[in-house]
């Protein structure tokens, strides 16, 4: 059960309904204890929180190599479209990358191709004549005229020619074991040259995209400003400082920074980008920040971000644009917490950011990102409530009671809170409407005291 007061929420009672005071104490005396009757009227909840102007998107562009600025394209301050030319880096170093990954793409090997073995003409020319020969030696044996002899010449002929026909097998056998072991290492060579050719061509593609990327184009769309932004991490942190010092010393501590105090407004750091400065690569050149679509970073405490849910509407006020009130909606709340300055933990809520109205009701002047606002999130929103006012209520051990008066005498009793609001607590059970409680005092009257 919620406290009625609370030092994380605010609490606004809009147009209380039937509530009539009547003093206790004569006209010309200071009054003590007062009374009303419990009516209806619409509670506000809110839960207020710090918050921060942010930027739809922010880009830091750097130098993407070492070398000069031959060309810059924009201006200070100008508003630019995404793929738009910022401005052109000369670098012989890049330059000369290309020109050497092209040389080595161009004398890369071709495929290779290794030379067959053969056992040749000649072998198969004696391989002709030793058969000749064997059919010459086979004919001879046939005209002996002893059976026996003539059986044993012509065994030892084919004996003969089958051992030549075994050592014309192993030879070619061997020719071909050969001929697959040339294959199989042409195949490995092709490889490798076409993995040398693959690397080449990837090296040439690489260098002439580091050349096509001297032409630096803007990453994103929105308004420029020369340096790096002091609200996207970079320029020096000091600059806040120096613009809050006294004229009198402001430039001497300007010097002291060497000149990064920055001007007034510009939010960058060296600010200086012209043809012919040497940069170096990744070098911050300028800061592209788009302002289209402007949201609210508000930290919650964690007492409170129960509370918070997306469609939450808040009222929002900033700290440049004092009287001005600006709609926001809760977009998302983060799920992992982060660290207040003042070492409580808070969660991250973050707001879609609408326009605003000045106390005159015209409308009010747009943020810039980086501006400090409080957010107050209409929690919890109970229409046509029974409601009393925050002082009738107080504690009473672990719950919350007021002071009911029936026939002037009075009567503790216990309540539950709906929705509180700063000045009205809606009552969901303990009293009904038109009940009289005492809403001024309450510290002051004890049980069973007849009141005027």
């Amino acid at each position: 059960m919620r406290e009625a007061l609370s030092t994380s929420r605010t609490r606004l009672g809009v147009a209380l309904v039937g509530l009539l005071l009547v003093s206790s104490c004569s006209s010309d005396e200071a009054p003590v204890v007062e009374t009303g009757q419990v009516g209806r009227q619409t509670v506000v909840e809110r839960v207020e929180a710090p918050a921060s102007v942010v930027a739809a998107a922010t880009a830091v562009v750097t130098s993407p190599a070492n070398g000069a600025i031959s060309r810059v394209v924009v201006r200070d301050g100008q508003r630019v479209r995404r793929g738009a030319t910022l401005f052109v880096v000369v670098s012989p170093e890049t330059e000369q990358r290309l020109a050497q990954a092209e040389q080595a793409a161009s004398g890369a090997p071709a495929g290779i191709v290794l030379p067959q073995v053969s056992t040749g003409a000649s072998a198969q020319q004696a391989a002709a004549a030793a058969e000749r020969a064997f059919d010459q030696a086979s004919e001879a044996a046939r005209q002996i005229a002893d059976r026996q002899l003539r059986q044993q010449a012509l065994q030892q002929v084919a004996a003969a020619r089958a051992q030549l026909a075994a050592a014309q097998a192993q030879a070619q056998s061997t020719v071909d074991q050969i001929n697959g072991s040339v294959a199989s290492l042409e195949r490995t060579l092709a490889s490798f040259t076409q993995a040398q050719q693959a690397q080449a061509q990837v090296a040439v593609r690489v260098a002439r995209r580091a050349v096509a990327d001297l032409r630096v184009k803007a990453p994103i769309s929105g308004r420029v400003v020369f340096g790096a932004s002091s609200g996207s991490g970079g320029g020096n942190d000091l600059s806040g400082i120096v613009d809050q010092l006294p004229s009198s010393i402001a430039g001497q501590a300007e010097s002291l920074l060497g000149g990064g105090g920055g001007g007034a407004g510009s939010g960058s750091s060296a600010g200086i980008v012209s043809a012919g400065s040497p940069v170096s690569d990744g070098d911050p050149i300028l800061t592209i920040t788009d302002t289209s679509d402007l949201s609210l970073r508000a930290e919650v405490d964690e007492t409170d971000v129960l509370l918070v849910r997306k469609g939450v509407r808040a009222d929002v006020e900033l700290d440049a644009v004092p009287g001005a009130r600006y709609r926001a909606v809760v977009r998302n709340v983060d799920l992992s917490p982060s660290t207040s300055s003042r070492g409580g933990v808070t969660y991250v809520v973050r707001l879609e950011l609408g326009g605003g109205t000045l106390a005159d009701g015209s409308p009010a002047p747009s943020p810039r990102p980086g501006m400090s606002a409080v957010a107050s999130l209409r929690v919890l929103t109970s229409d046509d409530a029974i409601a009393v006012p925050a002082a009738s209520v107080f504690r009473d051990g672990e719950r919350d009671a007021v002071w009911v008066v029936e026939g002037n005498v009075a009567e503790k009793r216990l309540v539950t809170l709906g929705a509180q609001g700063e000045e009205y607590l809606e009552v969901v059970d303990g009293v009904t409407e038109g009940q009289t409680v005492v809403v001024r005092g309450a510290d002051q009257v004890v049980e069973g005291e007849e009141l005027p």
